[in-house]
């Protein structure tokens, strides 16, 4: 009898031991790698993105019995060192996918490190390069152009014949400021300016000043996150009474605060997801963008009020879809082809921004499902049909 007991219990170690190795192997079943800048002036984009990032994680932290390890650096709000972490995310921590950041240049940072290393990079920002030159990167941000098209359709209907521009001095401000002027020739709305400004400026004063001697009708901004309210407030101050108009950038909580009145009545494009509740039930994105509402609460401790937390969510859900369909051993070389392989083939993928299709040679995978037009009303976005 005592040595059947020893025998048993023998074998329960065995089997104890067996599970315990089995259960650390698969907490690094697959990894993923997020660089975002959680410090530096475009951390009011990056921490909206660590935290919807880990929403994602808690919601779907297993796929095909694998789970997911989440690995995250901060940028400081710098290409340079978007570049670097992406490349220490990969050589280092053996990442199978990488997904960041927080502002265009840092993105193409990240994006070149991507194809250098032929590693999938899932985009959470646009990113201006071209898919037949790094066929290793897709973004699920909406491309600027889609979303400016709906802005200037909107200043058509409103009666804007003349708009000044100011945006950031960089790859973000470029991408809005060609948006715009694409669109506008195509509406016959004429661009009276071309004004810039840093995201470490304090302010823009002399820039509003040329504007407003222009006299246009309206104005569009091309900023993003906190600083990306300097406009809104030196047009406040010099009394401009004009439209003015903003992008997807600046569908965050610390862009309101600092704005305040100065906002008031801005016209904006965004995702779906920042009026969930107010979307029709027909709408392909609203269930789940209640649900990522949830999960986000839990995960958190807050509620979400902004539009970057749920690109992060998008992000990880192409990437869940994806990895269920990838052949090979993740942490291989061969595993993460197949990957992007199956990034490339994502069809109807539904997220709160909108629904993903992607194909190769195509950067962005969302039509006109990903966009609706919002007012800042009192401080709440508000659906303008």
């Amino acid at each position: 009898m005592k040595r059947l007991m020893k025998t048993l219990t023998r074998c329960a170690l065995a089997a104890a031991a067996t599970a315990a190795l089995a259960t650390g192997a698969l907490a690094a079943d697959l990894k993923v790698g997020l660089s975002v800048s959680l410090s530096g002036p475009n951390s009011s984009l990056g921490v909206p993105y660590s935290k919807g990032m880990a929403a994602a994680q808690s919601y779907k932290g297993e796929i095909n019995g694998r789970k997911v390890q989440l690995v995250v650096l901060d940028d400081g709000s710098d290409p340079t060192t978007a570049g670097r972490n992406a490349r220490k995310l990969i050589e280092e921590d053996k990442v199978d996918v990488i997904m960041g950041t927080s502002g265009v240049p840092a993105a193409i940072a990240m994006a070149q490190v991507a194809k250098e290393t032929k590693t999938p990079m899932i985009g959470l920002t646009p990113i201006s390069i071209d898919p037949a030159d790094n066929p290793w990167v897709v973004t699920v941000a909406q491309p600027t152009q889609l979303m400016v098209d709906a802005v200037v359709d909107r200043m058509k209907r409103n009666g804007v014949k003349t708009v000044g521009y100011i945006g950031f001095s960089d790859a973000w401000g470029d991408l809005v400021w060609n948006a715009l002027n694409k669109a506008a020739d195509k509406q016959g709305i004429k661009v009276v300016s071309n004004e810039r400004y840093a995201r470490a400026d304090a302010s823009v004063t002399g820039q509003v000043l040329k504007i407003i001697a222009l006299k246009p009708d309206a104005v569009m901004t091309g900023g993003a996150g906190t600083p990306g309210a300097l406009p809104f407030l030196a047009l406040q101050e010099r009394g401009f009474k004009g439209g003015i108009y903003g992008q997807h950038g600046l569908i965050n909580p610390d862009f309101v605060r600092v704005a305040g009145s100065a906002a008031q009545g801005a016209l904006m494009p965004t995702g779906p997801i920042i009026v969930a509740e107010q979307l029709p039930d027909g709408s392909p994105t609203k269930k789940l963008s209640l649900d990522f509402r949830s999960v986000f609460q839990k995960v958190n401790g807050a509620p979400t009020v902004d539009a970057f937390s749920a690109y992060s969510f998008d992000g990880w859900m192409v990437f869940a879809d994806a990895a269920a369909r990838a052949k090979g051993e993740p942490g291989t070389p061969e595993f993460r082809a197949s990957l992007r392989d199956a990034i490339f083939s994502t069809k109807e993928v539904v997220g709160t921004h909108g629904v993903y299709n992607f194909k190769p040679g195509n950067l962005s995978g969302v039509d006109e499902r990903a966009r609706v037009i919002v007012k800042l009303d009192n401080g709440k976005w508000v659906l303008a049909p």
